[in-house]
């Protein structure tokens, strides 16, 4: 345990030099939902103990020998025709603990390429790709710890780049009070090879701290994970509407951009993802989370709609655990997220 700790706040303190939010960073897609569940719970849990492989992927001390030889596949409907998915398989060994082989992608479609003067001369494609080695033990009957390794490979048209990136995570659960508590360090690496040779960006580094309840005679699981616990001050203002206020002020000034200091509830609020998991019976179950972070940034003064709000289910069928989420991330899109699993061993007499 002192030395996953020391670890641990190690790789915080050199990724706090360099994180950065939102444009800032490369291979944005390793923020991409893994699974419906955690896609219809705002965009994240990592603070539930169970046997769901995909919960590995954002949280490797999560992994157990009640995911041993599953495997897992989640489709992801993305904005602008651009898809996304994770496919995964755990294996528990007693003497070790448990292992899990998963792969992330990002496919941006086929484009039309042309000449200067417009000329259709064919075509290319981009993608993005993690390769996940994840490792996860108990340490006694209430701690856990894990790690994800990651291989990042991209493809931009002429441009490639490659990155290695590492997650840290400690899971705290007592079966007896029904409560998880997890930290979690994300994306804790570097870029190997950058797009060009002048420019190295940073990874999207994450420090993440959930915590979730299960009532004991209500069939309700309730949760709050903070996020982006790295940088205090989330907000963010857009230097077009903050020029366009400028000039109806008729201000004279050369038309910098300054952040809004808003007030501690306000950036509090922008940290905190709240979801709740109905569990009707153990082969059904409906989800809902609330991201406000999500909500305050994309919505439409206008029309607030339901930006910032995901939901969805989960069903059992036959050898098959089935999970869909809509996740409404604006008034012009929401995205669909398809999740499948099952353990192969059931289709073994």
């Amino acid at each position: 345990m002192k030395h996953f700790l020391s670890l641990f706040i190690l790789s915080f303190a050199f990724n706090s030099l360099i994180a950065q939010l939102g444009g800032n960073n490369t291979y944005q897609f390793l923020q991409l939902n893994s699974s419906a569940r955690i896609a219809s719970l705002g965009g994240n849990q990592i603070a539930v103990k169970d046997n769901d492989p995909f919960l590995a992927a954002d949280n490797p001390s999560l992994l157990n020998y009640e995911m041993s030889n599953k495997v897992a596949f989640t489709y992801l409907n993305y904005l602008a025709d651009i898809s996304s998915g994770y496919v995964s398989y755990t294996k528990h060994y007693d003497s070790l603990g448990t292992f899990n082989l998963g792969l992330k992608y990002l496919d941006y479609g086929t484009f039309d390429e042309t000449d200067e003067g417009g000329n259709d001369i064919g075509t290319f494609t981009a993608g993005e790709y993690a390769f996940i080695i994840g490792y996860g033990r108990d340490l006694d009957s209430n701690f856990s710890v894990g790690a994800n390794l990651k291989t990042i490979y991209s493809s931009l048209y002429d441009y490639t780049s490659l990155g290695l990136a590492m997650d840290l995570g400690l899971t705290y659960y007592n079966p007896k009070r029904l409560i998880t508590l997890a930290l979690v360090g994300k994306n804790i690496g570097k870029q190997i090879k950058s797009y060009t040779e002048e420019n190295k960006e940073s990874l999207p580094y994450e420090v993440q701290l959930g915590f979730s309840k299960r009532l004991a005679k209500v069939p309700l699981r309730l949760s709050v994970i903070a996020q982006q616990l790295q940088q205090w001050d989330l907000t963010y203002t857009n230097p077009a509407q903050e020029l366009q206020e400028k000039s109806l002020l008729n201000d004279d000034s050369d038309g910098s951009t300054k952040k809004n200091k808003d007030g501690f509830l306000e950036n509090l609020g922008r940290h905190l993802i709240f979801n709740a998991e109905f569990l009707i019976t153990e082969n059904f179950n409906v989800r809902l989370g609330y991201n406000y972070l999500r909500r305050t940034e994309l919505r439409i003064d206008e029309k607030l709609g339901t930006v910032g709000i995901s939901w969805g289910f989960g069903m059992r069928v036959s050898k098959f655990h089935l999970s869909y989420a809509r996740s409404a991330y604006h008034q012009a899109g929401a995205t669909n997220t398809f999740s499948v699993s099952t353990r192969l061993s059931d289709f073994i007499k």
